[in-house]
């Protein structure tokens, strides 16, 4: 099986200004195939959204390795910061879009940070937009875009550079339940498309079910679905 992400012997603990360390991860593996959509299921607290930094290479584990795409990623800021451009794309459970841009530049300028030319950063926003439903809403600024227009408008910004795998983190949790099934269809349309790979932690047990499969973290390791 091609591994797209795996996580060997993950563990992360902090501090918080006290003498007894919080263990939040206890020893996490995964696997997750190219072109595999995972469903990630925790109760607040569990320590879903300190895993999706370690995978995404927002943060670094205690003990354990993070491999991407069968490379193991080391411990320097550079090249985890340039591995994280190129392979990885976040969506949050809020969308945080620059206001002072349109739709379209939000999705263009994660491209020009890439290197990519600027015609064909803004050729290929469109037609992400396009593919969302947002083919005339492209130049409207967030604030004069919905809930889950805005949202939409994220998940193109996190596959704009055309990432190894897509980490969510209750990517519809901020939308009531009609637009958050909109929303998700949309964003499994364009997952399925592009062939990444995507871990998607929800609460919501219909939308986890629409995935390949699932996976629950209780108090810091997986535990049987």
């Amino acid at each position: 099986m091609n591994k797209a992400l795996k996580l060997t012997g993950i563990t992360k603990g902090y501090n918080l200004g006290k003498p007894t360390e919080v263990r939040v991860l206890n020893g996490v593996d995964f696997e997750m195939a190219t072109g595999e959509v995972v469903a990630l299921v925790a109760p607040s607290g569990a320590g879903k959204s300190t895993l999706l930094h370690i995978a995404g290479l927002l943060d670094t584990p205690d003990t354990g390795q993070v491999e991407i795409g069968g490379t193991v990623v080391g411990g320097g800021d550079r090249a985890r910061t340039r591995l994280r451009r190129q392979d990885v794309g976040f969506v949050y459970q809020f969308h945080h879009l620059l206001q002072e841009f349109t739709g379209l530049e939000n999705v263009v300028l994660p491209q020009l940070a890439n290197g990519v030319p600027k015609c064909a950063a803004q050729s290929y926003a469109q037609e992400l937009l396009d593919k969302v439903g947002l083919k005339d809403r492209a130049n409207h600024r967030p604030g004069e875009l919905s809930g889950g227009e805005q949202q939409r408008v994220a998940f193109c910004r996190a596959l704009a550079n055309k990432p190894r795998i897509l980490l969510a983190d209750e990517p519809t949790g901020n939308l009531d339940p009609g637009t958050s099934d909109t929303v998700f269809a949309a964003l499994m349309d364009l997952v399925r498309a592009s062939g990444m790979s995507a871990l998607i932690a929800t609460h919501n047990l219909e939308l986890a079910a629409r995935m390949d499969r699932m996976v629950r973290l209780e108090a810091g390791v997986f535990v049987p679905v």
